[in-house]
């Protein structure tokens, strides 16, 4: 069966798992279980956990896992949530690629697209804050805050009054017209369209994009297994970020406050270490095939 979206970087998170014992691979964003399928495929010890908020993705995984009939469960459900509810163990091997998927991306009336005759971008359907009523209720001061945090946009304060502006007149009903205010604010000729930080930061903030990537980091500090990989796969800074600083913090033998005269706390108490020192990126023939694969990173951790 074959799959409307690309996994990135799946060679290096096939890599990762390499060393792992029998036991669970949990894949908190299922998606189109291109990743999934291929950790089946490649690791026969290992069972799996699929866990994704969109039905229709959870649809089309349970057939394309068919093959994996009795290693193989799916939750529906978002992984923050579900991941500290599991019975399942132990967990070995986790795994979670934090980007849009492309059929997400692809399909218009979704709404994540530039293209969309609708305003939507829900990751869940049946969730209840969808991008229009973030653009047509947020008040303008919370629109800076969410350009500018999640966004990351230079005129941030200029393009939250120019919608603003323009929903005063009729409220905006498309991604395709909130994207032409944006290129009225900002000016083309970058390597990404004019409306893509705005896009982003709307959809961070429907779909509490960076408050899920928290919780599950505060799950998987909380309870984990010895020699449990966990690979996360970001796409921008703010993500990145995230992991990145959780990672050193878990890493740290000593935790005490770095202006100690002496160490106090024993220096034992590092969770495990990183399996690379910098990030894994997409390489030159991956970028040649999968474009959208130009902004991922992978970091890897071992639980000791």
């Amino acid at each position: 069966m074959k799959s409307p979206h690309i996994p990135v970087l799946l060679d290096e998170v096939l890599e990762s798992f390499s060393q792992v014992d029998e036991g669970y691979f949990v894949d908190c964003t299922l998606g189109y279980a291109g990743h999934s399928s291929a950790v089946l495929a490649r690791y026969g010890h290992l069972k799996h956990i699929g866990i994704d908020r969109d039905s229709e993705a959870l649809a089309f995984s349970r057939e394309r896992l068919a093959p994996f009939e009795g290693r193989t469960t799916l939750y529906r459900g978002t992984f923050a949530t579900l991941l500290p509810t599991l019975e399942e163990a132990p967990i070995t091997a986790l795994l979670a690629d934090f980007g849009v998927s492309s059929l997400q991306l692809d399909k218009v009336e979704r709404g994540f697209s530039f293209e969309s005759e609708t305003l939507d971008m829900r990751m869940d359907s049946e969730a209840t804050l969808s991008a229009y009523e973030v653009v047509n209720g947020y008040s303008q001061e919370k629109l800076e805050y969410i350009f500018d945090t999640y966004g990351e946009v230079r005129s941030y304060r200029k393009l939250a009054g120019e919608v603003v502006m323009e929903r005063a007149k009729a409220p905006i009903t498309s991604a395709k017209a909130l994207s032409e205010i944006a290129k009225r604010v900002i000016p083309a000729g970058g390597k990404i369209h004019p409306a893509t930080l705005m896009f982003q930061a709307i959809r961070i903030e429907v779909n509490n994009e960076l408050g899920e990537i928290e919780g599950l980091l505060d799950a998987l500090e909380a309870k984990h297994y010895a020699g449990e990989v966990v690979s996360l796969i970001t796409f921008h800074s703010l993500e990145d970020r995230l992991v990145k600083n959780r990672f050193k913090q878990w890493s740290l033998n000593c935790i005490c406050d770095p202006h100690a005269m002496r160490c106090t706390c024993g220096k034992n108490h590092a969770l495990g270490k990183p399996l690379s020192r910098k990030p894994l990126t997409a390489s030159k023939e991956e970028l040649r095939t999968n474009p959208r694969s130009r902004s991922a990173k992978l970091r890897s951790f071992r639980f000791q």
